[in-house]
């Protein structure tokens, strides 16, 4: 009788695949991210002195609905760059890939669409 091994954890090179796919995705995170930042520090250059306080009014709930947005925007960035950044220790502790749920492997598709995943599809769906 054939004993199949059961693949418990992504081997050192799948892991240093994965490592390289989230750097790069931390990198350009960082760079919408440091974007997001900018543009929110930056004063409202449309350059126009209006001067009716209606128009200035209206003006002014328009700009601070952009930069509410514009901060959750960047808040849920920041949020992204911490997840993959905790995906980068897994990989380091060699549980990258590992379901919090099942205990089984993370489908490789899966993790390379969303490769700061701890759940996988199956795990995933049982949620609903």
């Amino acid at each position: 009788m054939e004993k199949k091994l059961i693949k418990t954890r992504y081997s050192d090179n799948e892991l240093a695949e994965f490592r390289e796919l989230i750097t790069e995705k931390i990198k350009i995170a960082r760079e919408e991210f440091l974007s997001l930042a900018g543009s929110l520090n930056s004063t409202n250059s449309n350059g126009t002195d209006d001067t009716a306080a209606a128009g200035k009014t209206l003006e002014d709930g328009s700009d601070s609905l952009e930069k509410e947005s514009i901060n959750q925007l960047a808040s849920r960035q920041k949020k992204f760059i911490e997840q993959l950044e905790a995906a980068l220790i897994r990989i380091q502790n060699k549980t990258y890939g590992i379901c919090r749920e099942t205990g089984k492997l993370i489908q490789k598709e899966r993790l390379r669409a969303v490769p700061h995943t701890t759940l996988s599809m199956e795990a995933k769906l049982k949620q609903h």
